[in-house]
């Protein structure tokens, strides 16, 4: 249950903003999203050193450049 703290001077729509921020930080989304198809273990360790190895590059390359 996320709680939100909003003052009296405050508008409804920063109100809004702050829970989405909140809501976005708990990974609710992200983790409903994964389990609506079942993904092997090792398609998922895959995806994540694919991740990393793109991750890597990025990194090397902004330091060369």
């Amino acid at each position: 249950m996320l709680i939100i703290n909003v003052k009296e001077s405050e508008s409804l729509d920063k109100a809004l903003k702050k829970f989405k921020k909140k809501f976005e930080k708990t990974g609710v989304v992200k983790e409903m999203r994964s389990r609506q198809a079942f993904e092997k273990p090792c398609i998922t360790k895959r995806m994540q050193r694919l991740r990393a190895a793109y991750k890597q590059q990025l990194q090397t390359n902004e330091m060369q450049g």
